[in-house]
């Protein structure tokens, strides 16, 4: 008994376990980032790599682990999601979140709510707690109540830089993707592998700055910017939305293991630099298999990102 228990012990141990993290992508140049901008991104990025990492560490599933690493940047006024989250076009805060558990399959998220402290919560209570998969506006609110999931007021998600970027395009019909130019901020998202071989992955963002008509992007649809499966990866994208939701990315990256036999890195680069690229599409993704393997993936000029592993590879990077 003792020797099975030491075998056991022995086997949970080797296994491998990964979290990677994604805070956005675009058009981000280390020419037009100063030395303190920089230092504050990857100071983030560590917190959210160590609030998910060190849940896989005690054994905890890798749904907990992304929800965490997600809660982290969601609470950083630095990336387009939670307490950063962009102005619409009548000056409100409406997020997206979602959430997938690889190992069943279920998923849970949540479009346009407003006054969520951190929408990745929500997005697993509806995962765990209904038997929905998608609840948007006011309805995914008031289960946010019945939840005791914490709201905050509006002053919380007010960030004088976000509300500048609002006043300069409001009176005309753009919308601008947070991370473009100078707009260096993203929807944020993470993916992990746990000790138990179970994948999980969750994604979070402010969506479009000025966006009108209830404008919902990728990131709450599953297999568009977020998708799970422990037969083959965990996917969290970022980007143009609608180019992602057009493509299907993350379940395609999962399609093209399943069915096709690629790799991971072989199906990131396809989805990401060949067939997003040809519908015009710009962005990028994190991605980790069942294997260990993971891929931080994108085709514009950087991706604010993290990786971190049981092996000892602890990273992170902003810039191509």
């Amino acid at each position: 008994m003792k020797k099975n228990y030491i075998r056991l012990r022995k086997y949970f141990l080797m296994q491998k376990f990964i979290l990677a993290i994604h805070g956005g992508a675009g058009t981000i140049l280390k020419s037009a980032m100063n030395a303190e901008k920089e230092s504050a991104y990857t100071l983030a990025l560590k917190e959210a790599l160590d609030a998910g990492f060190r849940l896989l560490e005690k054994g905890n599933s890798a749904l907990s682990a992304v929800e965490a690493a997600v809660s982290s940047l969601e609470d950083c006024p630095l990336f387009n999601a939670g307490r950063g989250a962009v102005f619409t076009h009548d000056g409100l805060h409406e997020m997206d979140a979602a959430i997938m558990d690889g190992k069943s399959l279920k998923a849970g998220a949540v479009a346009g709510i407003k006054n969520v402290k951190n929408p990745v919560r929500l997005a697993r209570a509806v995962m765990e707690k209904s038997e929905h998969v998608l609840l948007a506006g006011n309805g995914a609110e008031a289960f946010a109540r019945k939840m005791e999931i914490p709201f905050e007021e509006d002053s919380y998600f007010f960030q004088q830089s976000r509300y500048d970027q609002l006043v300069e395009i409001r009176d005309t019909e753009k919308t601008a993707l947070d991370h473009s130019a100078e707009k260096k901020f993203g929807t944020v998202g993470a993916v992990a592998l746990d000790r138990h071989g179970n994948l999980a992955a969750a994604t979070s963002t402010g969506g479009m700055t000025n966006k009108r008509f209830g404008r919902i992007g990728d990131t709450p649809v599953i297999g568009a910017g977020t998708y799970a499966n422990d037969k083959t990866c965990a996917v969290s994208c970022t980007g143009h939305g609608e180019f992602f939701l057009r493509a299907v990315v993350a379940y395609d990256v999962s399609c093209l293991i399943e069915y096709k036999g690629m790799t991971l890195q072989h199906a990131c680069d396809h989805v990401i630099k060949e067939k997003l690229v040809a519908l015009g599409g710009e962005g990028g993704l994190v991605a980790v298999d069942r294997a260990g393997n993971y891929s931080l993936n994108f085709n514009s000029e950087g991706m604010y990102r993290g990786i971190r592993n049981s092996e000892g590879i602890s990273q992170v990077a902003i810039y191509a």
